[in-house]
């Protein structure tokens, strides 16, 4: 197929890019470089230097390429920022996305695959946590997310754009090519592999008495490359609606710390610091529908494969990508 990837420049789009291309795929990288790296982008795909703020740019693009299909991946995705400057986050991550969604629509696109995330969710029910789950997300992310899954029901209904909306949670690990390195670290499996790059003193633990066997978070780790694997299961016709995306094992952040010492071989200091505001003590993903429906399996399943590709990767990579 010939598929248009936003984002490609990022961490996910990135190794999904390259996943298309290893299947078969002919593949164009739409980005503005906001957050990606340019050196990211697989040198056998086509790559458009994104210009979103411009009038009828997306379209243009769109138009250019005729693609079969689009993966949406371009989006800001820090929650904190998003809590102070939510104008940022409505406008890239639900006014773009709707142009995105229009140009798929005048384009004749067939298939749109929509990268979203279970903070549309916001603090669960109960865990594992299933699709159907109600949707009340507590921060201007979550919300820009799931304003625009709700716009792509509408669109599949009176437009009949085709698409599916991945749900996950998170995404960890590298391919041996492409690996993560945003320009403000906040996820953990990074910042815990940084201190054994002598790069930080010390990870931070936030919060050690939540109502788990060690009293840290657990969190759903879904690897890089497995995310990319469902996306090109996405394509498929005749496969429509929302899909969470996880391994539907948890791992405290003390776990997650621990697995890194053992692989990294070594020692890594960590302080205790408060509670965050609104983290719930676990999140973990049941992924049963995108199994059953979609044929999906992950292959690095366990946190030690995980780490070890990840680690891999940094340690070829100290200081990220050049660009």
């Amino acid at each position: 197929m010939n598929v248009f990837v936003t984002g490609g420049a990022g961490y996910i789009g990135s190794v999904c890019t390259e996943e298309l291309l290893n299947a078969g795929h002919q593949v164009t990288v739409y980005d503005n470089l906001a957050e990606g790296h340019r050196s990211a982008v697989d040198a056998r795909a086509q790559f458009v230097l994104a210009k979103p703020e411009e009038e009828g740019n997306i379209l243009a693009a769109v138009q250019l390429v005729q693609p079969d299909a689009i993966l949406h991946f371009a989006a800001f995705a820090l929650v904190g920022e998003s809590m102070t400057n939510p104008k940022k986050y409505f406008h890239n991550n639900f006014v773009n996305a709707l142009k995105l969604a229009d140009a798929a629509v005048e384009c004749g696109v067939k298939k749109f695959v929509f990268s979203s995330t279970c903070a549309t969710y916001g603090p669960p029910e109960r865990v594992p946590m299933t699709e159907d789950l109600p949707q009340r997300p507590i921060n201007p992310y979550g919300e820009s997310k799931l304003m625009f899954e709700k716009a792509l029901v509408w669109y599949r209904e009176i437009y009949h754009l085709d698409f599916i909306a991945f749900r996950y949670f998170n995404a960890a690990g590298a391919s041996a090519q492409f690996g993560e390195h945003h320009r403000i670290e906040t996820h953990l499996i990074p910042n815990v592999l940084q201190v054994a790059l002598g790069q930080r003193p010390n990870v931070e633990i936030y919060g050690t008495d939540y109502p788990t066997p060690d009293g840290t978070c657990i969190r759903d780790y879904i690897h890089v490359k497995d995310l990319a694997q469902a996306h090109i299961l996405g394509l498929q016709p005749g496969k429509s609606g929302f899909f969470n995306l996880g391994n539907g094992d948890g791992y405290s952040v003390k776990e997650v710390i621990a697995m890194c010492e053992i692989i990294t071989g070594k020692k890594i200091p960590a302080v205790e610091k408060p509670r965050r505001p609104g983290d719930p003590p676990r999140l973990v993903a049941a992924a049963h529908k995108a199994f059953n429906e979609l044929g999906w399996k992950p292959q690095y399943p366990k946190l030690k494969d995980i780490v070890k590709t990840a680690w891999a990767w940094h340690v070829q990579h100290p200081k990220g990508y050049p660009d």
